[in-house]
């Protein structure tokens, strides 16, 4: 099993920046692709970002395109978003999810396993 648990949310300017983190215990982390989805008030959950394990290969939406960036640092056991230029509509609850499979997905049910989330509210 593995567990995650994402911080760094929180309220920011439209322009802004902020930066969330996943931290991930209970298994070799290095193996896992990680990605990153949010959900935003009566929406569903939307794909942003993933990253494979060897941080070579990297998937993003078209919305986040050119502001966010992927990340991770396999010795801390930790995935990164970047997120540049926030936009209003970039508010949502995110959410960081991990696979052991080879390949990184932009689906929901490509993962296996889901942290509890993060607030970001992006103010205009």
């Amino acid at each position: 099993q593995v567990q995650l648990a994402e911080s760094g949310g929180g309220l920011v300017q439209a322009g802004g920046s902020l930066r969330l983190s996943c931290a991930a215990s209970g298994r070799t982390f290095r193996w896992l692709g990680m990605g990153w989805f949010r959900q935003a008030p009566g929406k569903e959950r939307e794909f942003v970002a993933a990253i494979n394990w060897s941080g070579e290969s990297t998937i993003y939406a078209d919305s986040v395109k050119g502001r966010f960036t992927i990340s991770r640092d396999n010795a801390k056991n930790t995935v990164y978003l970047q997120m540049n230029n926030v936009r209003p509509e970039d508010t949502a609850v995110y959410y960081c999810a991990g696979t052991d499979r080879f390949s990184i997905s932009t689906v929901y049910s490509g993962y296996d396993y889901w942290g509890q989330g993060t607030q970001v509210t992006i103010s205009s």
